[in-house]
């Protein structure tokens, strides 16, 4: 039988070197790993077009598109987490109201509502200082991934022509979630020590958001049965090979990420990228319930619903 050869997108990074390297491999198939400069998209080309056999995904883009119909199922492989009270940006050269205050108010959304990022900033917002979400005007600087998907009433599109950081700057709008790709100097977080506050909310609630995770089509789950369970262990061999060289200290050239999980192991004494249901359960529940809240789902769905079979139990 010829050799099971799949196309595959997922952005390098530390716990994903060595699987795109091959020094790791999955027993039952190839990975052809396919470079995209801009990693959104081949997200969307993913949840449109269904352009690839395995592909990294946004969380929320993924369990947006599932409520879509998509023809496609994660693995519990979360290659990419992180901390989002920086995510809310604001201009530092105006009086800002303080963020209890931003509800009534215009605030923008970097690229789509969905977006994952998003979705935890204002999380942080509601959950932190109590922002009633309903009653915000968010202004999203694109369409969404699922085109299928409808935001609520109050979501709003710029106009042709507006950019989300000069809406900020000249006080069209309060706020922007999301992050935006900027060096102006004028643009910052809004909650002040905001690594620190998401290293300490880490500390005190546990908070450490999931961002990516990994899909695969469902025609090849089906004709290959032992195919999700193969790919999670070549995923997580990978990863617990990263994090080994991270505790050595053995990195060339550590990037802002790998810190950030240093800091994490420091302050859980575990694994900062821990793959499979379990270990990530809390932050699967609580994502669910700010996509309900945020009007992305109607209703959670279930660890059967979001995750192939094969791979509930696994833990990597």
């Amino acid at each position: 039988m010829a050799e099971l050869r799949l196309t595959a997108v997922s952005r390098s990074q530390g716990n994903n070197a060595d699987l795109k390297a091959g020094v790791v491999a999955p027993s039952t198939c190839s990975l052809d790993f396919e470079e995209v400069p801009v990693l959104v998209h081949a997200f969307r080309r993913m949840v449109r077009e269904l352009s690839y056999d395995v592909c990294e995904l946004a969380f929320t883009t993924y369990l947006c598109a599932k409520a879509h119909g998509a023809r496609f199922t994660a693995l519990p492989i979360f290659l990419v987490r992180d901390l989002h009270h920086g995510a809310i940006l604001h201009d530092t050269t105006r009086p800002s109201p303080p963020p209890s205050d931003l509800a009534g108010r215009r605030i923008g959304v970097n690229r789509g509502y969905t977006v994952t990022t998003g979705v935890w900033a204002r999380a942080i917002l509601q959950d932190e200082y109590g922002v009633d979400l309903d009653t915000v005007t968010w202004v999203r600087s694109d369409e969404e991934h699922v085109a299928g998907y409808r935001p609520p009433p109050n979501v709003e599109d710029l106009h042709e022509g507006e950019d989300l950081s000069q809406l900020l700057l000249d006080g069209h709008v309060d706020a922007v979630v999301g992050g935006l790709k900027t060096d102006d100097e004028r643009i910052g977080p809004l909650l002040p020590d905001a690594d620190e506050a998401g290293f300490q909310a880490l500390a005190e609630r546990d908070l450490y958001p999931i961002n990516h995770l990994v899909v695969v089509r469902d025609d090849l789950l089906a004709e290959h049965p032992g195919l999700a369970a193969d790919l999670f262990e070549a995923f997580a061999a990978s990863k617990r090979r990263y994090v080994e060289r991270l505790e050595a200290d053995e990195l060339e050239a550590p990037t802002r990420v790998d810190a950030m999980h240093r800091r994490v192991m420091e302050l859980t004494g575990g694994d900062p990228l821990p793959y499979g249901i379990a270990p990530n359960r809390a932050m699967i529940d609580e994502l669910l319930r700010h996509a309900v809240t945020q009007h992305i789902l109607d209703r959670p769905p279930t660890m059967e619903e979001l995750f192939a079979a094969g791979t509930h139990e696994l833990i990597g």
